[in-house]
């Protein structure tokens, strides 16, 4: 899991996004059940400056529990459902965001597996508010690793 976090596309991308030193603040798995899964739409990072990442293990689509996002991050009203688009590809995608985009799951209908790892990174000047509240959070890796955009 660790290299996974630390593809350097996946850094790149991180880099790009953030702009400055940054660090893995959170690492989760997901496998919605069958029948289940569904996420109202909904925001992981709002108004906050992060990158979200969802590495998924399993080929995923509409009928598995597929991620759906509004491509409208700027707009910070309720985000409009009749926007979101669903995603669907292969085993080893992995899907890099802003972590203010609105986002959620959707149900899984037809009981596939469709497990991901969503990577949360986030700027260093964050680390103390995140490591304040790392217990609630139940992390338990090592998120001390900076990664510094070239």
């Amino acid at each position: 899991m660790q290299r996974t976090c630390r593809l350097q596309p996946l850094l790149a991308a991180g880099a790009q996004m953030l702009g400055g030193p940054f660090f893995l603040s959170q690492v989760e798995g997901r496998e919605p059940l069958p029948g289940g899964g569904h996420q109202p739409l909904h925001r992981d990072g709002a108004g906050m400056k992060a990158v979200a990442a969802l590495v998924f293990l399993d080929a995923y689509g509409p009928d598995n529990g597929s991620t759906r996002v509004v491509p409208r991050h700027l707009d910070r009203g309720a985000p409009d459902e009749t926007l979101s688009l669903v995603t669907a590809g292969e085993a080893g995608d992995i899907l890099v965001f802003d972590a203010d985009l609105p986002h959620g799951a959707t149900c899984n209908r037809s009981g596939a597996r469709r497990r991901s790892l969503l990577l949360s990174f986030m700027p260093v000047g964050d680390r103390a508010s995140i490591e304040a509240c790392r217990a609630v959070r139940n992390v338990r890796m090592d998120t001390s690793e900076v990664f510094i955009p070239s």
